[in-house]
């Protein structure tokens, strides 16, 4: 809502009434973080006051971890060294195949290394401004404080970070800054990470203080009312994807570390596996769901390029420190780049941002190269892409730098375009990539469902609207390793002498029986269609109607045509083979049914929140120079949604404050 210290009283906040059908403003949020401390001091003081877990006890507590990537892995890791009796669940055949291996560029810290005036102060703010002020500053100081840890964590589990000449590791730029605070490993940073996290893993689950379950996949939640109306977690039901059975889990916390719904538009960079039935399964049960319609489409995807394509592939964000982003200035203008005079190229990052050039935000770049393509610009056999040229950096570098720096993206884009990009400047376009929405969690990364925690990806948190590149591998690690292996004994603390639920409790069997018909009424469908023909679709009406840019009209035709492909979906899905074998297609079906709930609530929320923000571009707010114009007088909160029945939805609201960052238009001119 407004700029003003923390110790002063907090302004009068009133929810907006909606201009969508079915919205009902709901409740204001509490946000947890303590009262009367400056927010740059919040984390600190918070950790300083958790209730705390005796060693002797700890054992005496379960805790299930969903999810084994940076955030799952690192929580259950931690936990488990602590003494906790940790359960940890992954559908993959290990550990360390989630999806935080795909990443590439880089991890952010503030350490301070190098002479250029960097410090936690500029991480926050960077990550503040990066977001688009819709974010918690509370949250981005804490991202900031313990990025020094997570760089020495992991420095020190094995993590092979690049050097410089002398020894010390080795830091880039990434786009929204003007310093250098990435941290690296080439251009597989997120698999060296992830490999480091998964043998800390390992390691506790052979000293045998994790239990890892692989082939499982969550298909819903225990949650239990209380007579006060309290909602509490008990426990999760799991399908072991390989002989199909249903097994319920029970523990005294449960924790969310199951990664974003980018794959909701069917093309994007994620894993095909990667789903958001897990946070859907929490959305259900009363977890709030924040900020759903905040998804940051990347700058540097590869194009599409032909109809049969099922993904889009990332090249890292990193290449454009030596990679000039342009166009050709005559549409269609087929020639080879190379031929292509000087003066008849358009560097228009360069042009229109001249103090970040290549390097502006995510958000900003990626509507830059959209409005390229639109106006008929692009490049390439489809002219749907922008070039990204190393042309001079060689000539200034070297190629032998280059290809230090690069070599295995390079490799990469050779294998995938067929074009060696050493010779011809790459073809860029973005796509989905990121969801910095997720569900709805308090400073201590517990969601609205009491004893239900969520990290990473499947959380809202330090994001905002817009993620900087290279804080997605550090909120993951800060979440894992140095967030919720606190938090959580805070909660369990008081629990001590309780009993977590048995097995066979009615409201565990009850779980489990839910989560059998869900399964039975899809495979009782026998329509025509596999579940891909629905997700295809399903991805065509959100790429049109809330991708890169968003429109009133075209968001309320996404709502109407949603609802109309979800009535198709069931009952036109047809599911080969039977429940209780290994299945996938019927696993495709079951996510497919929440991606086509949870795109209809992206469309709610876009169409809710009149405003542009971010990677949230609202045709009709935009600026006199065509930036995304936000209205902080109204709309300088979290949108946080429960669902209300049929067509019918819940708007809670956090509202956002600012102390040490305060609210002020982003200008990367």
């Amino acid at each position: 809502m407004s700029t003003h210290s923390e110790t002063d009283t907090k302004p009068d906040f009133t929810q907006p009434a909606s201009c969508v059908e079915g919205v009902t403003p709901g409740r204001i949020l509490e946000d947890h973080a303590p009262k009367g401390v400056p927010m740059k001091d919040a984390w600190e003081w918070q950790k300083d006051h958790y209730n705390l877990v005796s060693p002797l006890n700890r054992r005496k507590f379960r805790i299930l971890v969903i999810g084994t990537g940076l955030s799952g892995g690192g929580a259950a890791a931690a936990l488990g060294e602590l003494g906790y009796d940790v359960k940890a669940f992954t559908y993959h055949d290990a550990p360390r195949r989630a999806h935080s291996i795909a990443a590439q560029g880089g991890v952010n810290s503030a350490r301070g290394k190098k002479v250029d005036n960097d410090g936690a102060y500029r991480h926050v703010k960077d990550t503040v401004k990066g977001g688009d002020y819709r974010c918690r500053e509370t949250d981005c100081w804490r991202l900031a404080y313990e990025s020094v840890r997570v760089i020495d964590h992991m420095n020190a589990i094995g993590a092979p970070f690049a050097r410089e000449y002398g020894g010390t590791l080795a830091t880039r730029s990434f786009g929204g800054v003007q310093v250098s605070r990435t941290y690296y490993t080439r251009g597989q940073t997120g698999q060296q990470l992830q490999l480091s996290a998964a043998a800390a893993l390992q390691r506790q689950i052979h000293l045998g203080s994790v239990e890892i379950f692989t082939h499982n996949e969550m298909v819903d939640l225990i949650v239990k009312e209380e007579e006060d109306g309290t909602k509490r977690c008990h426990g999760a039901v799991m399908r072991n994807l390989i002989t199909g059975e249903l097994t319920a889990h029970t523990g005294h916390a449960v924790i969310l570390c199951t990664g974003g719904y980018g794959n909701v538009y069917y093309m994007s960079t994620l894993a095909k596996n990667s789903n958001a039935s897990a946070i859907m399964r929490a959305y259900e049960h009363g977890a709030y769901m924040a900020s759903p319609s905040f998804i940051q489409f990347h700058p540097t995807g590869l194009p599409v390029n032909s109809e049969w394509q099922s993904k889009t592939i990332l090249m890292s964000e990193s290449l454009r420190n030596d990679g000039r982003i342009w166009s050709p200035k005559e549409p269609k203008d087929d020639r080879d780049p190379n031929s292509i005079p000087e003066d008849e190229r358009d560097y228009f990052l360069e042009r229109r941002y001249p103090a970040f050039g290549n390097l502006v935000p995510r958000d900003v770049a990626s509507r830059a190269i959209s409005q390229q393509i639109i106006a008929g610009l692009g490049c390439g056999p489809m002219h749907n892409s922008a070039y990204l040229d190393f042309r001079d950096s060689i000539e200034r570098l070297g190629k032998d730098t280059i290809r230090e720096r690069y070599s295995n993206l390079f490799q990469m884009y050779e294998e995938t375009i067929g074009e060696d990009p050493y010779v011809t400047p790459m073809r860029i376009a973005p796509t989905c990539h990121f969801t910095m929405g997720g569900l709805w969690t308090d400073f201590n990364m517990m969601t609205s469902i009491e004893g239900l925690f969520a990290g990473g990806e499947a959380g809202w948190t330090y994001h905002g609207a817009n993620r900087l590149g290279a804080n997605s591998l550090l909120s993951a690690s800060v979440d894992g390793w140095f967030t919720l292996p606190f938090s959580v004994p805070n909660y369990l603390g008081p629990l001590l002498g309780s009993e977590r639920m048995a097995e066979d409790d009615p409201d565990a069997v009850a779980a489990v029986e839910r989560a059998q018909s869900r399964l039975d009424k899809l495979m009782s469908i026998k329509g025509e269609h596999g579940p891909e023909f629905f997700h295809r679709k399903l991805g065509d009406i959100l790429y049109y109607c809330c991708g890169v840019s968003r429109n009133i009209d075209d968001l309320a035709k996404g709502i109407e045509q949603i609802r109309e492909l979800r009535k198709e979906f069931w009952s036109g899905l047809n599911i080969t083979g039977n429940a209780e074998e290994m299945n996938q297609v019927l696993e495709y079906a079951n996510r497919v049914a929440d991606y086509i709930d949870l795109g209809e609530l992206m469309c709610v929320d876009a169409l809710d929140r009149d405003e542009s923000c971010g990677a949230h571009f609202r045709e009709d707010h935009l600026s006199d120079e065509g930036e995304a114009e936000r209205d902080d007088l109204n709309w300088c909160f979290v949108s946080a949604w429960e669902p209300n029945g049929e067509n019918k939805f819940i708007r809670h609201a956090e509202p956002l404050y600012f102390d040490a960052i305060p609210l002020q238009t982003r200008n990367y001119k």
